[in-house]
């Protein structure tokens, strides 16, 4: 066992300088053009300069994002291999955990790209200050609305913690696509949605619909008018993110390789600059950090999950 362990010390930093030696690969658990695709293609031409090799984006969207985190899992763990989790992954291994591909056990943290607070927007026949909402809401229990991308889906996460920590009954309304609750949402059909901010930014701007709060610590420059949901009473945070997995038993080396690169990536200025555009914060920090963020979540939505009784479908 002693000298296993002498020769992965000695071998690790070898194995960083000789990798990679041919492409690598880097798996979208969504399809062509959909804002997690964006991401990894803004960022793999800049770290393909830096690693040597090319870095091909390969899409595998489907089953809530698992069908790429399998995929990646049952990859050879040598790095050639890198799986680009979004939050849906870390809520999955909350509601209806797959052995295969648990994060931080059997897909290992390199490090986070981007995060994205979820901005709670209403139709501008609504009150717009989270107050006058829950006030609302109490009044006429089940009457509002609010639109879910579906089960396990982080829109049905922040919904369900804002009703459980507000004491308020909102009826859920899940969407198959992506978008779809928009036209409901500005036609008044549906009275609240919680999206990204730069799918609501102008229509907030233009009074299509009322910013009620951000899902955050701090208020978006992007929407400065809009407050915090700490700042209305209610300390929720829900944040759409993503990052970087490799499989585990990956050597070390090559782990610290790519969360340096990638880092490195991400401190570029118009990197940062088109994330501050978008209302999105670039990442980059160490594999730890990462996963103790991960843990974070997954035990938070865990808990908002087993609160409301919600069910793997």
């Amino acid at each position: 066992m002693r000298w296993l362990l002498v020769l992965v010390f000695v071998c690790g930093p070898a194995i960083a300088q000789t990798y990679p030696s041919k492409p690598v690969r880097w798996i979208v658990p969504t399809g062509p053009g959909s804002a997690v695709d964006v991401n990894a293609r803004r960022i793999t031409p800049k770290l393909s300069e830096l690693l040597g090799q090319p870095v091909i984006v390969e899409n595998r969207p489907g089953a809530n994002s698992m069908i790429a985190a399998r995929e990646a899992a049952r990859s050879p763990a040598d790095g050639y291999t890198l799986f680009q989790a979004v939050v849906n992954n870390a809520i999955n291994d909350a509601l209806a955990p797959d052995a295969c591909c648990v994060l931080t056990d059997k897909l290992v943290p390199v490090t986070r790209l981007y995060t994205t607070p979820l901005v709670m927007v209403v139709h501008p026949s609504l009150p717009g200050t989270m107050k006058e909402y829950v006030e609302l809401a109490k009044s006429k229990p089940n009457t509002l609305t609010y639109a879910s991308g579906g089960t396990g889906a982080i829109t049905q996460m922040v919904g369900e913690l804002l009703k459980l920590t507000a004491g308020i009954q909102v009826r859920e309304i899940p969407y198959k696509a992506i978008g779809a609750e928009l036209p409901d949402l500005t036609g008044g059909h549906v009275s609240t949605a919680f999206l990204s901010p730069v799918v609501i930014r102008d229509m907030v701007r233009s009074g299509k619909l009322r910013g009620v709060a951000v899902a955050a610590k701090q208020r978006l420059a992007i929407l400065p008018d809009v407050p915090t949901m700490a700042e209305a009473g209610y300390p929720i945070e829900g944040l759409g993110w993503n990052g970087i997995f490799v499989p585990a038993g990956t050597p070390r080396a090559i782990i610290d390789r790519l969360q340096r690169d990638i880092a490195a990536v991400l401190k570029h200025k118009d990197i940062q600059d088109d994330a501050a555009s978008l209302g999105t914060t670039a990442g980059g920090e160490k594999p730890e950090e990462f996963a103790a963020f991960v843990r974070g979540e997954v035990q938070k939505w865990g808990k908002v999950i087993k609160d409301a009784n919600i069910k793997a479908q």
